[in-house]
């Protein structure tokens, strides 16, 4: 196949799932991330149909230099998987620390928009690719304690929509997938500061949805014949579903 599938975050979760699918289905994979040994590993693991490619999205020098600075061969990225983001802390927003909003903020959105403006012109001039963004049932549904999170999220459901009302007539195709309740990622242990023993509390008395359902989602995506475009694809176990707005009642 040797189309080239660029992915964000690929050192955990998600990210890992996705690289491993993608090389599985015979496409090759530059897969980026802050942890050098990670993607080291990846690559061990994969072989030479994986680069590991160290990248902080939050680094903006590093991410304008992408077209030109990925090794030859390797440059004409058909399919870029805008994975990389996070959660920080579950707090209402009057108790919120600001510096954990700017770094959600800085890598949810901000970062994705750069790794995106630095290589959609060349998906454009081949008049081919597919920008598949990782956003979240939180885009679209309140929780509390979601709040910037959540705001990050619906910042990518509708700049997913509006990126493809702009590339109308070209080749290249844009998704945003929205995932519910995902287990076997470091998710939550990053959203409460380390702390394993709450982080998997989350998780208590439910069969979540895991990486390799996401990867599997994205493999179907990218594999539609090139005039399918999925705009959005919202996906939850079948221990969650949306429930009614919710209701203080004082006692």
């Amino acid at each position: 196949m040797n189309r080239i599938v660029f992915v964000t975050g690929a050192t955990a979760g998600f990210g890992w799932a996705i690289a491993h699918r993608m090389v599985q289905d015979g496409y090759r994979v530059i897969a980026t991330g802050r942890r050098r040994e990670r993607l080291e590993a990846l690559q061990k693991e994969l072989g030479p149909a994986l680069l590991p490619y160290p990248l902080d999205v939050t680094d903006a020098e590093a991410v304008a230099q992408l077209p030109d600075a990925l090794p030859e061969g390797w440059r004409e990225v058909e399919i870029l998987v805008n994975n990389a983001g996070l959660a920080l802390g579950l707090e209402p927003a009057y108790q919120a620390r600001l510096e954990d909003w700017d770094r959600m903020v800085a890598t949810n959105i901000t970062g994705l928009l750069h790794v995106t403006h630095a290589l959609l012109p060349g998906m454009v001039a081949r008049d081919r690719g597919h920008i598949v963004n990782l956003g979240s049932v939180a885009g679209t549904y309140p929780y509390s304690g979601g709040h910037v999170y959540g705001a990050t999220k619906a910042f990518v459901q509708q700049f997913s929509l509006n990126l493809r009302a702009d590339l109308i007539g070209t080749g290249v195709r844009v998704t945003n997938l929205e995932p519910g309740l995902v287990g076997g990622t470091e998710f939550s242990l990053v959203r409460f500061g380390g702390d394993a023993e709450r982080a998997q509390s989350v998780y208590a008395g439910t069969v979540p949805l895991t990486p390799e359902d996401i990867a599997e989602a994205v493999a179907w995506v990218v594999g539609l014949p090139a005039h399918v475009n999925v705009n959005r694809m919202e996906i939850m176990p079948t221990c969650q579903a949306p429930t009614r707005i919710g209701v203080k009642r004082r006692e």
